[in-house]
């Protein structure tokens, strides 16, 4: 894996000075008015039909017999049985898509969601119909009592899945012990194989740290082992090919991922490297690549290419929305509960459990906010302009 990083140092520095439209892009663009683009283009810039969905009728996994489940049926009939947590506004990187370069307040600690009142929380989703959980932030792995957090959550009765997403810094030392304690997947956020690159994007060092912890979680057994990259123009779509070739011959899905707009990321059409256009680059330089089965709810179209170990997927939240079968709910650090991610409603469940409510009037408050879930998301043009937290308090 260390081979694979720093076979790209060395031309990354002879072009540094091309990462200056990258710069100029996040730090000076300020008005997506700017951007002449038309949504509809990106929308309507199809991959060609051998790439086309295989899922299965969203029908078929979305009934239920259980009553209690009612609180996570929309007014569209999607039942939501993934919940993702997010356990901190903290983190230790500083990642220019996730946190404003002037930083974030972060919410006092005594109003964060506790270990007592996450467990509750969780138990109630589990109960009434969540089979998966996945654990975010801010940096998951930053907070002392997630391993406490990872044992109570994976003894619900009804859990399938408990997973988390991490930037990966110090997982390779935790791991062992969140297995132990019922972590069963995880995604690596990673996107950039080049250490100078790496630097600038998160505003601190690390990425020998992030290869060792996608190294650690294969010797554990956990495959696949997902790395997210999120590709953005001018900064890290000439590496799609070099982080597709990680997948040759180690169990890593590697999953691209549209830049999305949020508070303070700055985020300009310019640099959203569309699904259609990085497919194309996969196809040259893996012309044997095949679409695989996806589940009627993921998030991703899922590729495998002969040959290899692993898979690559694409996430095309921008250009072709999988509104229709979101199966995706949130409980944020402080206690908010949000049912799009990028819908900018909220509803608190921290207030009332402090106020004394029971599960039954919890039930009542999460299920009329699911009944609100929008049919789809606003398209990438009206989510720039919509007010919204930055990731990092939204959860990754």
């Amino acid at each position: 894996m260390r081979r694979c990083v720093s076979k790209f140092t060395a031309d990354w520095h002879m072009c540094f000075r091309n990462l200056n439209f990258f710069l100029v892009g996040f730090v000076g663009s300020s008005s997506v008015s700017r951007n002449f683009v038309a949504e509809r283009s990106f929308s309507s810039h199809a991959a060609p039909k051998t790439y086309a969905s295989s899922s299965a009728k969203l029908a078929d996994d979305q009934t239920t017999d259980n009553s209690v489940s009612d609180m996570l049926v929309d007014s569209f009939g999607r039942l939501h049985t993934y919940l993702r947590i997010s356990l901190t506004e903290r983190c230790n990187l500083r990642c220019q898509y996730c946190m404003p370069s002037e930083g974030v307040e972060l919410t006092p600690s005594p109003q964060l969601l506790s270990r007592s009142e996450i467990i509750r929380l969780g138990n109630l989703f589990v109960s009434s119909g969540v089979n998966k959980i996945r654990l975010t932030g801010g940096e998951p792995t930053i907070r002392k009592d997630i391993e406490d957090i990872c044992l109570q959550l994976s003894s619900l009765k009804g859990l399938k899945t408990l997973a988390i997403t991490t930037n990966g810094i110090t997982l390779a030392r935790k791991l062992p012990k969140l297995k132990d304690c019922g972590l069963t997947s995880l995604n690596i956020s990673l996107d950039t194989l080049v250490p100078a690159k790496f630097e600038f994007l998160t505003r601190r060092k690390g990425l020998e740290r992030v290869m060792e912890s996608i190294d650690a979680a294969i010797a554990l057994g956990y495959n696949p082992v997902k790395v997210n990259c999120v590709v953005m123009r001018g900064f890290n779509d000439d590496e799609i090919c070099d982080f597709v070739e990680l997948t040759r011959e180690k169990p890593i899905n590697v999953r691209f991922i549209e830049f999305m707009p949020f508070d303070g990321n700055v985020w300009n059409v310019k640099k959203l490297v569309p699904y259609a256009e990085v497919m194309d680059r996969v196809v040259k330089r893996f012309p044997d690549i095949k679409r695989l089965q996806d589940h009627p709810t993921e998030t991703a179209k899922n590729f495998k290419i002969d040959g290899h170990c692993g898979s690559v997927s694409f996430i095309t939240s921008m250009t072709e929305h999988f509104c229709a079968g979101c199966n995706r709910l949130r409980l944020l650090a402080d206690g908010n509960f949000k049912v799009c991610l990028f819908g900018p409603s909220e509803v608190s469940l921290r207030d009332p459990i402090r106020s004394g409510a029971d599960d039954e009037e919890l039930r009542e408050i999460i299920g009329a906010a699911v009944k609100r879930k929008k049919a789809a998301h606003a398209g990438m043009f009206d989510i720039a302009k919509t007010a919204n937290r930055p990731m990092i308090h939204i959860g990754g």
